[in-house]
């Protein structure tokens, strides 16, 4: 619905959300702060987006969008496992500390159960390109085959929000994507196959 405003009030809109929902608690802001920060009526913004889940949600897809098409872009020519997923790992961390409003809101702001009910959430282009990588991965007998892919995407992009928490919390004091290929090498770790006894966990009792 939001094809149908001038691309003014969509850049206005776009640039309120992103200034007011990385900054306030998202159950205080409202669709009236959005429309004086952008200068947009109360009426407009209802009439397209209906509530402010709708409204955040449509613009979350957006920034969420562009940061695929830039993974797709980027993985362009790479054939090898590690460095497809090293790649991704990168391209995440850099595109939210280059985004660091939309990171504040993807893992900060928004109530991850009232955005789950949204079907923004799914990300289906970016989840089915992750799943088919990792996937191909334990086929080849590279990545763990005793857990569902969609397992091994948890702990990936558990990873990668956990680190820009943190970097947040710490004060961004050093480069979170300068620091992306350190942290890769322990995702990458703890996804391998390993050998089946060690997978099914030792018993230290008897040890």
């Amino acid at each position: 619905m939001s094809d149908e405003l001038n691309s003014d009030i969509h850049r206005r809109l776009e640039k309120a959300v992103l200034e007011v929902f990385s900054s306030s608690d998202f159950h205080r802001a409202s669709i009236r702060d959005i429309a004086n920060k952008a200068g947009v009526s109360f009426t407009t913004i209802y009439k397209h987006y209906g509530s402010k889940e709708r409204l955040v949600f449509a613009f979350v897809d957006i920034w969420m969008g562009k940061l695929t098409d830039r993974i797709v872009d980027h993985l362009q020519g790479i054939e090898n496992l590690k460095e497809k997923l090293r790649k991704v790992f990168w391209l995440q961390l850099d595109y939210y500390e280059r985004h660091e409003g939309l990171g504040r809101i993807v893992f900060m702001t928004l109530p991850m159960k009232t955005w789950m009910a949204d079907e923004t959430f799914d990300q289906p282009r970016m989840m089915t390109l992750m799943i088919d990588v990792l996937r191909q991965g334990q086929k080849e007998g590279i990545l763990n085959p005793h857990v569902r892919a969609g397992t091994l995407l948890d702990f990936f992009m558990g990873f990668v929000q956990r680190s820009f928490f943190m970097w947040i919390l710490r004060g961004k004091n050093e480069s979170l994507a300068e620091q992306a290929n350190i942290m890769f090498e322990m995702v990458w770790q703890g996804m391998l196959a390993r050998p089946q006894q060690s997978i099914q966990g030792s018993h230290p009792e008897k040890e």
